[in-house]
């Protein structure tokens, strides 16, 4: 899988409680047919996960999750076996039983920090690994977060992080600056401004927009209104260098995509 031309992930999360979708997919009729939905409207990978990261989200056990997400793999990959999944997890062991089920990578969203173990694992398991930069932790990432030099302090973060990566023989890493996570709305918008500045570490760059409260907030509206904003987003994310969307609606994703490679083709 090549990411030269712009991707997108479609977000599936099988949980009661996430912001935007919690309680749709959690039956089994419903998660089929969104997967099939999103593969139809051209998916590139669909990004599965068992636990909630918004802030103040229940911290589910770890029996909890397995108990989520692995049947849903097989599941998924028995009715679709070309469908290319993501696990989004911060647990090695969840990592480790759904790579055995079939899954294909891993989205971190504690950069390991959550499992001091994760970086090892992925290491061993040999898949591509999403590594996110998030300042403190789910619980409390969004009680006054504050920087220095915000895009400093991001970029360095991740050379840190990668090198550690590469030191374990970790071959395939993408980059996601974790829009939301431990981040004013102003810090979101500085760091959006300034993505362009990630390309320096020569990794595909992640962009985990879709539908967050950096929109909604802003426009004073809900998250089920905040597809417009979304769009906007997406289109500044691929001009700054982003090569991997994570979405809620794939087909506007795509349509979003198909008119920045027109808009490139004829510079």
């Amino acid at each position: 899988m090549s990411l030269e031309s712009p991707l997108i992930m479609g977000v599936l999360n099988i949980t009661p409680d996430s912001f935007y979708d919690g309680g749709r997919f959690q039956q089994q009729d419903n998660i089929l047919r969104q997967v099939e939905k999103m593969l139809t409207e051209g998916v590139d990978i669909i990004d599965v996960g068992g636990m909630s990261s918004r802030p103040g989200a229940i911290v589910i056990s770890e029996a909890e999750e397995l108990n989520r997400v692995v049947p849903v793999v097989g599941m998924i990959l028995e009715r679709f076996p070309d469908a290319v999944l993501s696990i989004d997890t911060v647990r090695s062991n969840v990592a480790r039983q759904c790579i055995s089920a079939g899954g294909h990578m891993i989205n971190d969203i504690s950069a390991g920090k959550l499992d001091e173990a994760m970086y090892e694992t992925v290491a061993n398991l040999d898949v591509p690994y999403i590594l996110m930069h998030m300042q403190g932790r789910p619980e409390n990432m969004q009680k006054q977060p504050q920087y220095e030099n915000l895009v400093q302090e991001v970029l360095d973060f991740f050379i840190a992080e990668v090198g550690k990566l590469r030191a374990l023989n970790v071959k395939d890493i993408i980059i996601d600056p974790g829009f939301g996570f431990g981040k004013t709305l102003t810090h979101n918008y500085q760091l959006l401004a300034k993505l362009h500045v990630l390309k320096i570490l020569d990794l595909p760059i992640l962009a985990g927009l879709s539908r967050k409260s950096m929109i909604y907030k802003f426009l004073e509206i809900k998250p089920e209104t905040a597809l417009n904003g979304t769009t906007a987003l997406h289109m500044i994310a691929l001009q700054q260098g982003s090569r991997l969307l994570r979405v809620h609606d794939v087909r506007q994703a795509r349509e979003v995509i198909r008119l920045w490679e027109q808009l490139e083709a004829v510079k």
